[in-house]
């Protein structure tokens, strides 16, 4: 009897198919879903004219485009919260230290890689060890550091774009530099040689020969450091002061640090608005930064 109940209970190979396949939609549906939960939340909060998350729905009633409107044409409104300008300092600082840090990080890199030099070794773990430590431990250093070359150089100081960017290119080029290093190692350094024979420079090879070859991870790397001065909130809001200065992130915290005057459908609008630039770029380079991951995880 006992062998008779244990044949009924037991599942077929088609049968254990198909449970697969049902548990694997499941899991796929739920993970979908988890994941455009909050995005859905955020389009219901924009949308929503009372500026409220108490009373917030899934999907709001009398549902407009308001909180649109004040940010991008609403004159008197923009003249105390320039949306506009936040939006543009953003872009305008991140795509400035990211074509400086690419450009410091690739030839930092070249030199690491193809070049024996004194103290090389030390040079590359000091990189590291630099990285291991958190950006909030040396905030005060860097804000007494910013203050002192401002007094030399007002236009590196405090409240300034250049100064900013100065610290940006600071924290963001040491990781880079091993990932450009790994990825430099992986090319044949026969490649140099047969060009150096042909009397080709090592400008001429770093350019022409080596450049093309690196393309996926400078894509990479360019992507990672413009989402994360694009995204930075910390550093700009203590070294930035005045409103016109401020860049997204700092200005959207505006409006949700009033203690009586949180304006969450505005900042909800304002942040799907400052998501663009970030989605826009994964859809243009998505087949470079795939490329240049995968490339990467193989050749490391």
């Amino acid at each position: 009897m006992s062998k008779t109940r244990s044949t009924r209970f037991q599942l077929t190979n088609t049968q254990r198919k198909r449970l697969r396949l049902v548990l694997t939609y499941l899991i796929a549906l739920f993970s979908i879903a988890f994941a455009l939960f909050p995005i859905l939340w955020i389009i219901s909060a924009s949308l929503n004219p009372l500026n409220s998350l108490s009373t917030q729905t899934m999907i709001p009633r009398n549902a407009s485009f308001q909180n649109y409107r004040m940010l991008l044409t609403d004159s008197s409104f923009s003249t105390i919260y320039p949306f506009r300008k936040w939006l543009f300092n953003s872009v305008k600082i991140a795509s400035i230290t990211t074509i400086i840090s690419v450009a410091i990080t690739t030839t930092a890199a070249y030199s690491f890689s193809r070049f024996r030099f004194r103290q090389r070794e030390n040079m590359l773990r000091g990189i590291l060890l630099v990285q291991m430590f958190p950006n909030i431990l040396v905030m005060v250093a860097v804000f007494l550091l910013i203050q002192q070359i401002g007094g030399v150089i007002p236009s590196f100081g405090l409240n300034t774009h250049n100064g900013l960017i100065l610290v940006y290119l600071g924290g963001a080029m040491g990781i880079n530099i091993w990932l450009m290093k790994g990825y430099f190692d992986t090319i044949p350094k026969d490649i140099d040689e047969s060009a150096m024979v042909d009397g080709a420079t090592h400008w001429q090879i770093f350019t022409k020969l080596l450049l093309p070859l690196m393309r996926p991870i400078i894509v990479v790397v360019a992507v990672l450091s413009f989402i994360f001065v694009y995204s930075d909130f910390v550093i700009a809001r203590i070294l930035l002061k005045t409103t016109e200065q401020y860049p997204l992130t700092v200005g959207l915290y505006i409006f949700t640090s009033g203690q009586f005057t949180q304006q969450w459908g505005i900042f909800a609008a304002g942040a799907l608005m400052g998501a663009l630039p970030i989605v826009i770029i994964y859809l243009t380079l998505q087949d470079q930064i795939t490329g240049g991951l995968t490339q990467g995880a193989v050749k490391g």
